[in-house]
């Protein structure tokens, strides 16, 4: 969660999305805090018995927004159009943006072009009230789990891009725990709520597998 990085650098790409304090989904985000705390990251991400697996998919999607955010924020200066004139994760794949309103078609672009259009999408996901209700009572609409998934999925481009293009960076920032932690924690998640398809796991199968590995 986002607490593992409270004393970082506070510079984040975007700004930090806050979820309410006092609002039944702060609650939930305190719980999995403190789950995530006692270090098992597979009971961490479990739905929390009674609670509604809209809302907490809602809260950890916001979380992990900001973990990304967070972690992306301080590798910008390494990550320009020079160094990464396409948005690739490794030589085997390439990502080209559509967000199916503004951009219909997808377009080839640079890393940091990429993952701007990226963020900023998401970021409208999450402040559209329609999408992901703040308010108690006010349902979540029916093709939010449909939205969560396309959320997660290209969040997990920033990840994969980061680990083929950036490692040494972060090694460098010495900031390989936090970005290890960040996506593990992530990946047990999505595997929990089957929330990516394995395909486009792929660029990091390899790290997934050594991480649930480890796990067991």
């Amino acid at each position: 969660m986002s607490f593992l990085f409270a004393s970082r650098s506070s510079k984040t790409f975007k700004p930090k999305k806050n979820i309410p304090e006092g609002s039944h989904q702060y609650e939930l985000l305190k719980h999995a805090e403190a789950t995530l705390g006692s270090g098992n990251l597979r009971a961490a991400v479990m739905l929390p018995e009674g609670e509604d697996l809209n809302e907490w998919i809602a809260v950890n999607t916001v979380d992990f927004f900001n973990q990304i955010n967070m972690l992306y924020g301080t590798i910008t200066e390494f990550c320009t159009e020079t160094s990464c004139s396409v948005m690739s994760a490794g030589p085997r794949y390439e990502y080209h943006w559509a967000d199916g309103t503004n951009i219909k078609k997808p377009i080839k672009c640079s890393a940091p072009k990429y993952i701007d259009y990226l963020m900023t999408w998401v970021q409208d996901q999450l402040d559209d009230e329609t999408i992901f209700p703040s308010k108690i009572g006010v349902p979540f609409p029916k093709n939010f789990m449909s939205v969560a998934k396309t959320i997660l999925k290209r969040l997990f481009r920033v990840y994969a891009h980061i680990y083929h293009q950036h490692f040494d960076s972060v090694m460098q920032l010495q900031e390989e725990a936090h970005l290890n932690t960040s996506f593990k924690h992530f990946i047990f998640f999505v595997q929990e709520f089957n929330l990516i398809d394995r395909r486009e796991l792929a660029p990091l199968q390899d790290l997934i597998d050594k991480l649930g590995t480890k796990d067991r």
